[in-house]
């Protein structure tokens, strides 16, 4: 009996260890998303320039479709490790009416185009080409830490800030699969870089 008392004991201790080394991303959004805009807020609109020079304006693209938008830059280290997931997300959502935009927070046009082409991002990208913390934008969502992601929802409405990629995947697998009030109800409430 005590040996029996001791392994599940000893398996106790175990998954206590294991569930407390996956909680660090969690705490993620605890630390960094919190000052981003609410959910059930309206998204800020905003007009802001492609590399190209093209103005994108979200209320536009937004009419009616869910919009991904992805805050980061090109000097980010989470950013660019974070990329080639963001551009999977794309891929996997974008077949099913969801836009994303990419939200740079470059100051340099050749390092945002070089970026742009390393990571293979075809969806819009848009910058105002200033410091992180002089951005209209991020002053708007609360972007104080990148990478950074906020879900609008075809009634303009915030549905998800969060620092994860594996919640906005989440979410949006909810949403094309029919359980939308599922991904709604998930979220109650990540890697970065924060503002200097």
């Amino acid at each position: 009996m005590k040996k029996i008392t001791k392994l599940l004991l000893a398996l106790l201790v175990m998954g206590a260890v294991a569930a407390k080394a996956q909680s660090p991303q969690q705490d993620m959004d605890d630390k960094y998303a919190t000052s981003l805009v609410k959910v059930g807020t309206t998204a800020p609109d905003f007009k802001m320039k492609t590399p190209q020079g093209k103005t994108i304006q979200l209320s536009k693209i937004a009419k009616g479709k869910t919009v991904v938008l992805d805050f980061w830059a090109s000097w980010c280290p989470d950013c660019r490790k974070d990329a080639p997931e963001v551009v999977r997300l794309y891929n996997k959502y974008h077949q099913y009416g969801i836009e994303f935009i990419g939200v740079s927070m470059d100051t340099d046009v050749e390092a945002w185009k070089k970026a742009i082409e390393k990571y293979g991002i075809t969806y819009p990208q848009v910058s105002e080409l200033k410091k992180f913390k002089e951005t209209d934008i991020a002053k708007a969502y609360g972007v104080n830490w990148i990478p950074s992601m906020v879900v609008v929802g075809p009634d303009g409405q915030v549905k998800l800030s969060t620092v994860l990629t594996y919640k906005v995947d989440k979410y949006l697998k909810e949403l094309t699969t029919g359980s939308y009030q599922a991904a709604k109800n998930y979220f109650d409430h990540g890697d970065g870089c924060e503002a200097n």
